[in-house]
């Protein structure tokens, strides 16, 4: 799936987000809107992880769906 399908899926996937990352809220996800960028910075802060890590883990999550 790439990122186009992914924001034109966003609600359905969401779900999906919020059970690999549950520290990320509804209103995270809301934010992020299915972006690619914005979910990762997201994913950096919630988990203290660095961006490269938290790119890295958004893009093997998408491969996945």
């Amino acid at each position: 799936m790439n990122w186009d399908q992914v924001q034109g899926n966003w609600k359905q996937l969401k779900g999906q987000a919020q059970s690999q990352w549950g520290k990320l809220t509804d209103d995270d996800l809301d934010v992020a809107e299915g972006n690619r960028t914005k979910l990762a910075g997201l994913v950096q802060e919630r988990y203290g992880k660095s961006k490269e890590e938290a790119e890295r883990e958004v893009d093997e999550w998408i491969e996945r769906h």
